[in-house]
């Protein structure tokens, strides 16, 4: 399978966040997946791509072409995309994953991250979407979708498409026996059906 691995490009961050996620990343390699992800070398990308180096695994990096910097892409990429635009290259990373999973990150992690729950509630793909709940950094994350929920400003059948994982293993057993929901847009965004 194709992982997507949408996270922080900051080194500025605590190692623990570090360490898990170049753990799991190890652990989807040596399961036979491979990655794709934005390219970065630093931060959480960059502990995704050691982890899948690590494992075994192969790696497909996709950045915009202004990202050509030393030191900012990782350089053990099996393959490496280069897109003209940030939302080029989120539609490539979309196209060449079987499922996604987000780890901590900021305004970057979570533009993807919404934007593939987003696609996923408008029926353009049903393909799983995680995120990894390292050290509860998106206990928050949970508390807004609860809001939105019981607000009524979302469905609870789109509150439902991101699994959130505190358990790294299992986070990945969910992945491997993922089973396509039904998607119906109507249901997810409450809309009636004429």
């Amino acid at each position: 399978m194709n992982i997507c691995i949408y996270g922080a490009a900051s080194d500025d961050i605590d190692y623990s966040f570090i360490k898990a996620t170049e753990e799991l990343s190890e652990k989807l390699a040596k399961k036979g997946h491979n990655l794709v992800y934005g390219g970065g070398a630093g931060g959480l990308m960059g502990a995704a791509a050691r982890g899948m180096t690590k494992g075994g695994g192969e790696i497909c990096g996709v950045a915009p072409s202004f990202f050509k910097v030393d030191g900012v892409l990782y350089d053990k990429c099996t393959e490496l995309i280069f897109t003209d635009t940030m939302r080029n290259r989120k539609a490539v990373m979309e196209e060449r994953a079987d499922a996604f999973i987000a780890v901590p990150g900021g305004i970057g992690t979570f533009d993807e991250l919404f934007e593939i729950l987003s696609l996923k509630q408008l029926g353009r793909h049903n393909k799983p979407i995680t995120i990894y709940n390292i050290n509860g950094y998106y206990d928050s994350f949970k508390a807004l979708i609860e809001t939105a929920v019981n607000g009524g400003f979302m469905s609870e059948m789109s509150g439902r498409m991101a699994h959130i994982f505190d358990n790294g293993d299992e986070l990945i057993n969910y992945l491997e026996s993922y089973k396509p929901e039904e998607c119906d847009p109507a249901i997810m965004r409450k809309v009636k059906a004429n």
